[in-house]
This record gives C-alpha cells, sequence and structure tokens, in this order.
C-alpha cells in the first residue's frame, strides 16, 4: 500500500528540478537525469509526480504544537525554544527553513506542471488527475504559509533570479481566493479512492477537507460549513473506531485518514520514536513534551471540567476517571513502556524517566504517546509509520466550528461534535445537549479541537486564529503533579514565555529574503 513510494524515493533527483549545463563535450552528468532523457513519456510524468509528494510535511509538525500552550519544547538550546518563549527574530533559522521548505515545494510543482503537456499522452484521464494532484501539493504549502507568514508571494510559474529579487506580497484574500479556486477546479478530477499500491495519493475528499480548513482559517466560516459538509457527504471517510490505535501500524490507511505522509523503514523512514518518546526508551529525545494545560483541558469520563466541584477529580490521583483521550495521547505515571517496563517520571522516582535525571528526560513529566509504537523500539530512528495530516475527526470539529462561528446553530452541529466525542468504541463521552448559546458552544469546540487533535499540528493556527495566544501562551509552563513526603507538588519549568501582541501572531518574513528583495515587505513590528 505504499508502494508508489518507492518509485519517488528513486527519483529524489529527478532532474534537480532544473536544466543541465551545456558544454564539457555535453556528457551526461551521472547524479540526476538530464531534461534530454527525462519528460520523453507519461509515465516519466508520474514518476516526477511522485517525487512531488517528498515536500509534505512530516515530523515537523509536531514542533508547531510545541510552540503553544500545550507544547514545550524540552531542549532549552533548540531553536525551536526560542520561538516558543519569544526570543526570536527574522533571522531564525527555523523561521526560514519552514518558507524555504514550502517555496522549494512550489517550485518543484511549478516546474513539474510547465513540463507535464510536453510528452506523448497515452490516459489523457491520467494526466489530468496527476496535474491535479500537484496542484494540490502546491496548494498545501500556500495554506501553510498563510497560517504561519499571513501575506506572501503567490507563485505559479518559474522564475527567475532578477523576479525573485522584485516580487512582492500579494494580498491575503487574493491568496485565499487562489487557494479556494484550485482545490475547487481540481477536487472533480480526484477519485474517491485509490487501491492497492495507489493509497496515500491525493483524493477528492483530501481537495475539499483542504478547503475546508484553509476557509475556516480565513473566517469565510459558511463556506468552510459547505465544504466540510461535502466531505461528509462524500460517505467515504468514518471515525476508526479505537482512538487508542488510531496512530499505530494497523490501522495506516484506515477510513478516518484524508491525507498523510507515507513512510516505509529502512527505505523512506522518518524517527518519530526516537523524536518524542521517553528517555528511558533507548535515549529517546522527549524534542517535544505536552503540559499541564493540555493535560488538564482533558474532561472526566463524565464529561466536565476538573475544575468543576462535581466532577470528582482528585489532585491525588488525577489520571483516574478520565476523558480516554488522555491516556491514548500522554505517556502518564503508571503507563506501560514500549520498551518493557512503567513510565514513572516524578524527579524522585529514581527512573531514567524522573524529571530533572538528565536535561533530555521531559521536563514536564508527560511525553507524546501518539505515533509511539512497540515495533520502531528496537531502531527508534527508523521508523515507518506514516504520518496523518488530515483526518475525518478535524473535518467534523471544522464543520461544528464554523457553523456556530457563522450563527448557524442546528442539530448538526451537536451531532458533529457528539460523533467525535463518543463516536468510537472506547471513547464514550456523553453528549453535549441542545439549548447552548454561541458563546458556550465556542468554548466546547474549541476544547474538542484542542484534545482530539492535540500534536497533529494544527493548534498553532487554532490560537492564533482565535486571537487566545497571547493570553494561553505567556507566562510559565507547568508540568506534573507529585507526591514528596505527604506533600504535593507540581513541576514549574525553567523558562518564562513571552508573546507579544500582535507582533508574535505571524512569523516575520526571512530576514535572508528581505534584504535580497527590498520589495517583499516585513511583516507588522519585525
Amino acid at each position: 500500500m505504499k508502494q508508489f513510494k518507492f518509485k519517488y524515493i528513486l527519483l529524489l533527483t529527478v532532474i534537480g528540478f532544473t536544466s543541465c549545463n551545456k558544454g564539457l563535450l555535453d556528457t551526461v552528468p551521472n547524479d540526476r537525469l538530464s531534461e534530454d532523457l527525462f519528460w520523453k513519456s507519461q509515465n516519466d510524468v508520474l514518476l516526477a509526480l511522485n517525487s512531488l509528494y517528498r515536500d509534505l510535511d512530516g515530523t515537523n509538525i509536531f514542533a508547531w504544537d510545541a510552540l503553544t500552550d500545550i507544547g514545550h519544547v524540552n531542549q532549552p538550546f533548540a531553536i525551536d525554544a526560542y520561538i516558543a518563549n519569544g526570543t526570536y527574530d527574522a533571522t531564525s533559522s527555523k523561521i526560514l527553513s519552514e518558507w524555504s521548505n514550502a517555496y522549494t515545494g512550489i517550485a518543484a510543482v511549478n516546474y513539474f506542471l510547465e513540463n507535464a503537456d510536453n510528452v506523448t499522452i497515452t490516459d489523457a484521464a491520467a494526466q489530468s488527475r496527476y496535474k491535479a494532484e500537484a496542484r494540490f501539493l502546491r496548494v498545501y504549502q500556500y495554506v501553510k504559509l498563510t497560517t504561519l507568514y499571513g501575506a506572501v508571494p503567490l507563485i505559479t510559474g518559474t522564475i527567475s533570479i532578477a523576479d525573485a529579487r522584485t516580487i512582492q506580497k500579494e494580498e491575503l484574500s487574493k491568496l485565499y481566493d487562489f487557494i479556494n479556486s484550485e482545490l475547487a477546479e481540481i477536487a472533480p478530477l480526484l477519485p474517491l479512492a485509490y487501491a492497492g499500491a495507489d493509497k496515500g495519493r491525493i483524493t477528492r475528499g483530501a481537495a475539499l477537507a483542504l478547503k475546508a480548513r484553509s476557509n475556516l482559517y480565513a473566517g469565510r466560516y459558511a463556506d468552510a460549513a459547505t465544504d466540510a459538509k461535502a466531505v461528509i457527504e462524500l460517505n467515504t471517510y468514518s471515525l476508526y473506531p479505537e482512538y487508542g490505535k488510531l496512530f499505530s501500524y494497523a490501522a495506516e490507511n484506515n477510513g478516518e485518514v484524508i491525507l498523510d505522509k507515507q513512510f516505509i523503514a529502512s527505505s523512506y523512514s522518518n524517527n518519530v520514536f526516537n523524536l518524542l518518546a521517553p528517555y528511558s526508551q533507548k535515549s529517546s529525545q522527549s524534542t517535544y513534551v505536552p503540559t499541564k494545560k493540555l493535560v488538564d483541558k482533558f474532561q472526566t469520563k463524565d464529561g466536565l471540567d476538573i475544575t468543576d466541584p462535581a466532577s470528582g477529580y482528585d489532585a491525588g490521583h488525577p489520571y483516574i476517571n478520565r476523558d480516554p483521550r488522555l491516556g491514548f495521547s500522554v505517556f502518564l505515571d503508571g503507563d506501560a513502556l514500549p520498551g518493557g517496563g512503567v513510565f514513572h517520571p516524578a524527579p524522585n522516582s529514581g527512573t531514567a524517566d524522573a524529571v530533572g535525571n538528565t536535561y533530555i528526560a521531559s521536563t514536564t513529566g508527560f511525553n507524546v504517546k501518539k505515533y509511539i509504537n512497540t515495533e520502531d523500539f528496537a531502531n527508534p530512528s527508523n521508523n515507518g509509520i506514516n504520518i496523518i495530516l488530515i483526518r475525518y475527526a478535524e473535518v467534523l470539529l471544522t464543520y461544528a466550528e464554523a457553523k456556530i462561528e457563522a450563527g448557524d446553530i442546528d442539530q448538526s452541529v451537536y451531532d458533529a461534535i457528539n460523533t467525535v466525542r463518543n463516536g468510537r468504541n472506547d471513547v464514550k463521552l456523553p453528549s453535549i445537549t441542545t439549548g447552548s448559546t454561541q458563546a458556550e458552544l465556542r468554548e466546547i469546540v474549541r476544547r474538542e479541537r484542542t484534545v482530539e487533535l492535540a500534536f497533529e499540528g494544527l493548534h498553532l493556527a487554532d490560537i492564533r486564529r482565535w486571537k487566545t495566544a497571547a493570553a494561553v501562551v505567556h507566562g510559565a509552563v507547568y508540568g506534573i503533579t507529585y507526591e514528596d513526603g505527604g506533600v504535593f507538588k507540581t513541576i514549574q519549568v525553567a523558562v518564562n514565555r513571552e508573546f507579544i501582541d500582535p507582533k508574535h501572531y505571524l512569523w516575520p518574513i526571512p530576514q535572508t529574503e528581505t534584504v535580497q528583495n527590498p520589495n517583499l515587505t516585513q511583516n507588522l513590528n519585525w
């Protein structure tokens, strides 16, 4: 089911998306394919298309949640940590790398589209689909760019170095218009699903779901609701019955996954186990870890906030009787570890995972559990687990939130939220009852997005568009509460985050870009 990836692994350097220089007896380079040899058949188009999938996001999505209230960059000297703490500027290598990676993907798609029709077409329908897949991959990058940087240059063709030094930002509204029109045009050209080795390719549902996400981010709520409803009415997707296994190898390519980046161990692998697992698991890095703010957002099984006196929450036994998604998303004290043994992070536990045992162990006492699979324990940096980028639960919550914000509250809003709350075999929270106000439903759907989609790369965009980031990110970071000599103590990490409103609601344009191109204006207050 991942075999199409083998084809693009072999093509990662295909023609470098650039022409080879003539001269030196016109010798053929041996480190890439020359344009003189490529773009000869429709199979070449397919191979080039496959190579474009490498530019989808992968494990970098975990960093985005670590820049919010629900996550923490565990090692204080990491580049991400400076962003999380608000002590960064336009020279940050993280700011540049996300920008560069996105525009590299866009340039690759532009080059592909300019050459795809210069071949002998044997299957017109397939050719149309190939170009639709490529256009989706380009739009995906623009959704990310607008989310992180706001207004950015819109580039839809190959440009010269001179052009690159003079190009200006496109208005944000026009970028959203471009995203919408592209996805509306390509959706009908894409199939509902693929079989066999083609699983993992872009589908019609992916185009509509990305359109719903973009419109939600843009505040175009009626359009976002319409797009999300279109995904629902495809009758192609459903929630995976077990949230606790959703991020396992056994669940790959299940009916909840709308878009993922696919990997194969030893061929095209990732290192998610080493990146996120507790330190005791073969010195894994705990690079990004959950915070107390995330853990406290999970309600009790009765559907009550832990601050509600009627919830029965016991600070001495904080993980009992909680929303099951908490235990499926976060390593908690007493959990079994993939390599055997038990997770005990308290500073006085005497374990490898104890807070303070090493600077690599989680400084909050929590670790991310999603994507941490026993199969990867033997080789933590050589993982083949797919990274999910869009899933059906997000679409349901997008539909509900868009309808709430548009003031179009009906039974379908409650149905969408309640499906996420109790539509799985292992998650059965009480349904939200009708009669809630718009303000109450807004808080409900925001909490559901936070806990359901934790550490899936969406929360940074959420708290920015909700305009809550300044309130929830600013200040100290807290971790586990543990007992020490009969006294309960709460971990406070040695950082104090700063979030400047409105400056930090967008990243700056990388300084290297503004230096080379004076027409590329910097974002507000940077």
